[in-house]
């Protein structure tokens, strides 16, 4: 009874008993199965990752493309838009030389009409200052006598003038 008395027996059959525990209570097939639910989860993370990484590159695909067709839509209106402005500068020109001659015709109208206007007032004035001129040299030169005979030579033809 001497191996009762030693702690190594009693510590192999304390251990012994843990194990058989652990057997009976099937410890082992436990731990497996929890091992092998938690590879299935990893596994089922592993497969999500992977369609969520194929998702994200088809993503970067298409929008790597909008934006190469953005890119290429964007040199487009560009292109247009110059093409536009050199149109409409081509035009404005045009349009702006059109109205220089039409003003320049319109000043130079202005300028003959003022010029008409002043020649037939100078001859208006030359031909009042004749009149005058006229009228004071008659006045000097005219008698009564003379004065009379015209006015009598005037009524005379006047009825012959206005038949």
């Amino acid at each position: 009874m001497e191996l009762l008395q030693e702690p190594d027996f009693w510590e192999g059959l304390g251990l012994a008993i843990v194990i058989g525990l652990i057997l009976w209570q099937r410890v082992p097939a436990m731990l497996a199965k929890m091992l092998d639910a938690r590879a299935v989860a990893i596994q089922n993370e592993l497969t999500q990752a992977k369609q969520l990484r194929e998702e994200a590159e088809a993503i970067l695909v298409r929008y790597t493309e909008r934006a190469s067709h953005a890119q290429a839509e964007a040199q487009t209106i560009l292109t247009q838009a110059k093409e536009e402005a050199e149109r409409f500068a081509r035009e404005s020109e045009v349009q702006l030389k059109a109205l220089i001659e039409r003003r320049e015709r319109m000043a130079r109208d202005r300028i003959a009409r003022a010029e008409a206007a002043a020649m037939a007032e100078i001859r208006a004035m030359a031909a009042d200052a004749a009149v005058a001129a006229a009228g004071q040299i008659i006045a000097a030169r005219l008698d009564e006598q003379k004065a009379s005979a015209l006015v009598d030579g005037s009524i005379r033809d006047l009825a012959s003038k206005l038949n």
